[in-house]
């Protein structure tokens, strides 16, 4: 009775078992999309998550803690080498439009007696990344919304400027909030549309593979190995994917883009940093037309 019972219990064997198969490069971007309904993860996930304890946090699967003793290992790069840090779950906001129209509003949320602002020259020309305080419009001392960081873009022949605001996911919402009321930024300028995630039969199409004559054969498609493979979703934890990311002003003409997750951050630490950055950033030839 028991073998009978293992015998209706066993399952089909799938044609999908074959390892080749499962490690094909569209095949594993299609099930890493399915991974990421509803956590993101970030472009270092797979390395981080074979050496460290993951955790769930403001729509992200982040490295917690590693899985091994490696305190002074870390210690020794921060201190002779270098240590590099993913920080791209920090939201980022673009903002693009007349600089003196971005500075007006800019300081309604900011206030100059707790240091830099916005309107400070080292950092206006895009030499170097600034830090404050935000504050709600009007508001200073109270009504403090978090810290930031921000770095704007040099200036070109255009008259628009663009500057990249920092800050962490857990007050992106709060500060993006003031920023749409500041600039009266209300018209949806683009609709995020996610990239179609494929479905089971589809996957069972890509990742059929037939056994004949005891030899694997590839799978069978019209383009066979130029298929076009599934491309990442684009996105972040803190965002629905059908929400507008980009927000227009029709008095001022300032434009709020969320590039979240699209502008990725790192952080180097060690006196290694600049000779590590030197060696891995070449500098690219310009080309005139």
């Amino acid at each position: 009775k028991q073998a009978e019972k293992a015998v209706h219990q066993k399952k089909e064997q799938s044609k999908t078992k074959c390892r080749k198969a499962r490690r094909r490069h569209i095949n594993l971007v299609a099930e890493f999309n399915l991974r990421q309904r509803k956590n993101i993860w970030l472009e270092t996930h797979i390395w981080h998550a074979k050496r460290f304890h993951m955790v769930k946090k403001w729509g992200y699967c982040l490295g917690d803690s590693p899985t091994e003793k490696c305190y002074r290992a870390c210690y020794r790069a921060m201190t002779n080498h270098c240590l590099l840090q993913d920080l791209s779950y920090y939201c980022c906001l673009e903002l693009t439009g007349k600089e003196n129209e971005l500075l007006k509003q800019l300081a309604r949320i900011c206030s100059i007696d707790t240091g830099l602002t916005f309107e400070e020259a080292c950092c206006l020309s895009g030499r170097f990344e600034g830090s404050l305080n935000l504050y709600q419009a009007d508001r200073y001392p109270e009504d403090m919304l978090g810290p930031i960081t921000f770095i704007w873009k040099p200036r070109g022949v255009s008259e628009n400027r663009q500057l990249w605001i920092w800050m962490h996911p857990a007050l992106k919402q709060d500060i993006l909030r003031e920023l749409k009321a500041i600039f009266q930024c209300t018209e949806p300028q683009d609709i995020y549309i996610p990239e179609p995630v494929t479905t089971s039969i589809q996957e069972e199409k890509q990742m059929d593979v037939v056994l004949s004559l005891g030899k694997k054969r590839k799978k069978e498609d019209k383009e066979g190995e130029r298929a076009v493979p599934v491309k990442k979703i684009i996105g972040d934890g803190t965002r629905d994917p059908f929400q507008s990311y980009s927000w227009i002003s029709q008095t001022t003409g300032i434009v709020i883009s969320d590039r979240t997750m699209e502008i990725l951050r790192y952080r180097l630490i060690g006196p290694l940093s600049h000779s590590v950055l030197t060696e891995t950033l070449k500098a690219a030839s310009l080309q005139t037309v």
